[in-house]
């Protein structure tokens, strides 16, 4: 396979040229006026923030990208699926609100923001995966699905579970419904914290497959306030399918899925649900190197960035652009006392530093990840290439 094209611009600005209008030009040079978007609805698919963490991409960036499709007669909107942990975007209201906090609405935004996979998570769209080695069927958001266009819009970061967040940890894990995320994450199936179930039964009512049962008890204190005995949940784990609505309905936030996930798997998988969001229709990619944090956006904090900002890139190719995004971190200089240096000086106190792993940026902040394997798969799938040209856009 030929190198892809990576096009990509730097962080100097000059008066009367910002970052917004450097971001509309990259995307122009990179070609995405190639795709056809004449009354086509068009997914911009990106991370809105959860409450807490500030280095998710500004919403001006989304503004810039919605601007340009609707300047080719495009139809925007931009679009999260809801997420599988207790936060602020577990719901499809709740993931609004956030979304407006951080500056996702029309007036900012200039398109409508709408949550994928509906308000509980289960608005969703299974799709073949061709090649699928890990998924056969992966479970989308609808209004991912229902788009004609996808443009992914990525804050690289780093990820404590996939090594690095890229174009396919946004489409693939985060492209994922709330039964989608189970798949990649885990076995499929949740599991019921009883030291918070208060016995209600909602899940009960919601299970399709007989899969709770109500035996052992414990003292409750229920939303009244008043405390008594209750018979909390457990779940039969060989009827159980893994669709999610238990812990959509759950208001106690006693139902969580187990992470059982080997990284490499969760990886491949990952590189699967990209492929069934983006095979069989257009697709463009953009990522932005800036606050690269060692963590994902989905946590309610952001920690100091690992390296300094590096610039925007956008590619047609999600797996050449995420390896152009690794090369460009691995070979800027660390920042000092983050967690990347904290990491690193642990290992080597420890002796666990390898030669292997020695400027490994990525790996040492995660050392028990494996981001190499997202690429790999990728590759072996038909996804895309890791090989790359940059493409220098002033």
């Amino acid at each position: 396979m030929e190198p892809s094209k990576v096009y990509f611009c730097d962080l100097h600005t000059h008066l009367g040229d910002g970052l917004p209008n450097k971001l509309k030009r990259l995307i122009k040079k990179a070609g995405i006026g190639q795709i056809d978007f004449a009354n086509k609805y068009v997914a911009i698919k990106m991370n809105l923030g959860e409450p807490g963490n500030l280095s998710y991409l500004r919403p001006n960036y989304a503004r810039a990208v919605a601007d340009v499709v609707r300047e080719l007669g495009g139809k925007p909107f931009i679009t999260d699926c809801n997420t599988l942990y207790v936060g602020g975007r577990k719901n499809g209201l709740d993931h609004l609100d956030s979304a407006y906090a951080n500056g996702f609405n029309p007036f900012q935004t200039g398109c409508h923001t709408i949550i994928a996979d509906g308000i509980k998570g289960l608005d969703e769209v299974e799709v073949p995966v061709a090649g699928g080695e890990y998924v056969k069927n992966a479970k989308i958001g609808r209004a991912i699905m229902d788009a004609d266009v996808v443009i992914s819009l990525t804050h690289f970061k780093g990820h404590e579970g996939a090594g690095f967040g890229g174009a396919m940890k946004n489409l693939g894990m985060g492209g994922g419904s709330r039964a989608g995320k189970m798949d990649q994450h885990s076995a499929g199936k949740p599991s019921v914290d009883t030291s918070k179930c208060i016995g209600c039964r909602q899940c009960s009512k919601i299970c399709a497959h007989d899969a709770f049962s109500f035996g052992e008890t414990r003292e409750a204190t229920l939303p009244s306030g008043k405390k008594r005995e209750v018979n909390v949940a457990s779940i039969d784990h060989e009827r159980c399918v893994g669709c999610g609505r238990c812990i959509a309905v759950c208001n106690q936030d006693a139902i969580h899925p187990d992470y059982d996930a080997a990284p490499e798997v969760l990886n491949y998988k990952i590189a699967e649900y990209t492929k069934a969001v983006v095979d069989g229709r257009p697709s463009f990619h953009i990522s932005l190197a800036i606050d690269v944090s060692p963590n994902c956006d989905c946590h309610d904090e952001n920690d100091k960035p690992i390296v300094g900002d590096i610039g925007f890139f956008a590619s047609f190719d999600p797996v050449a652009l995420d390896q152009a995004r690794i090369d460009a971190v691995q070979a800027a200089a660390p920042l000092p006392d983050t967690e990347f240096t904290r990491m690193r000086q642990k290992l080597e106190d420890a002796g666990e530093l390898d030669e292997e792993h020695a400027g490994d940026k990525l790996y040492i902040t995660h050392p028990d990840t494996d981001w190499q394997s997202c690429i790999e798969h990728a590759e072996k799938i038909g996804l895309g290439t890791s090989r790359y040209e940059i493409v220098r856009v002033k």
